[in-house]
């Protein structure tokens, strides 16, 4: 399925900032909210992974859904994330919706949302 090998492009993308693949799997009206509640724009988006803001040392994948629907599919997952950004370290579980959408003979990223996961007092997983 088309979706699931670009969701694994992107997964692998996001390891390594690697914002040429970005630039092609974002769409330029991307709009995405993050778990603090802030927009964030496709050229937002590149600029954390270009200049280093966010790097990412652990990016898991479990608990993918991919729901087609002609033109469009929605993605839900679950990831486990682990790196830096602003220079302090953080991890966490997340729980990530992304729409993509084809235009012609390609899919992008039109919109997403991420949340993080509280973690359960005594859990050390």
């Amino acid at each position: 399925m088309i979706i699931e090998t670009l969701e694994d492009q992107l997964r692998q993308a996001m390891l390594t900032s690697d914002v040429a693949v970005l630039e092609e799997l974002i769409a330029d009206d991307l709009v995405f909210t993050m778990h603090t509640g802030v927009m964030l724009t496709k050229q937002d988006d590149l600029e954390v992974h270009r200049n280093g803001i966010v790097r990412f040392s652990k990016v898991e994948v479990c608990d993918r859904q991919i729901h087609q629907h002609d033109h469009c599919a929605i993605v839900t997952l679950q990831a486990d994330l682990a790196g830096i950004t602003h220079e302090q370290p953080f991890s966490g579980s997340f729980r990530f919706t992304r729409v993509w959408v084809e235009r012609g003979d390609r899919w992008q990223i039109v919109a997403g949302h991420v949340c993080q996961i509280p973690t359960v007092e005594g859990d050390k997983s």
